[in-house]
């Protein structure tokens, strides 16, 4: 656990941000998203079986999955395994998680994978309070890349 992952500020709630990936986990994933697009998939679940704690990896086979039921498992997936990183670095349940750092991002991804494959597949309660919490962690939310 990094000591610096939380940030009080006296203008407003702490501020997590997550520890960053080792280099050769973003080298796998970028090789795995350079694939040829028919074996990128397969290429991306390599990666999220050699590190399952890569919240990216995660995030990224949930866009890259063939049917709604498998995005909805790997962003669910990426969701939980987030949550925990979360905690490990500090986050007590309440206090930013913004996308500004490059950290969260994966996180932040999976999250909002999980609530637009939530709505596809009319779990909408569950797409609404998905929606929320990212408005939570980030007030600024969504970036101009999501939009």
């Amino acid at each position: 656990m990094s000591d610096q992952s939380v940030n009080l500020t006296p203008a407003g709630p702490p501020e997590t941000i997550l520890d960053p990936e080792p280099t050769g986990v973003l080298d796998a994933l970028a090789a795995a998203l350079g694939a040829p697009e028919s074996e990128r998939r397969d290429a991306v679940a390599a990666v999220v079986v050699r590190w399952p704690r890569f919240l990216d990896g995660w995030a990224q086979l949930g866009t890259l999955a063939a049917d709604d039921a498998a995005a909805y498992a790997a962003f669910r997936v990426g969701y939980h395994r987030g949550l925990d990183r979360l905690r490990q670095n500090g986050w007590r349940g309440s206090g930013s998680v913004r996308w500004d750092h490059a950290e969260n991002r994966g996180f932040l991804r999976a999250l909002h994978g999980l609530a637009t494959v939530a709505g596809r597949i009319g779990e909408q309660d569950e797409e609404e309070r998905c929606r929320l919490f990212l408005h939570q962690l980030d007030p600024r939310w969504p970036p101009p890349e999501l939009d």
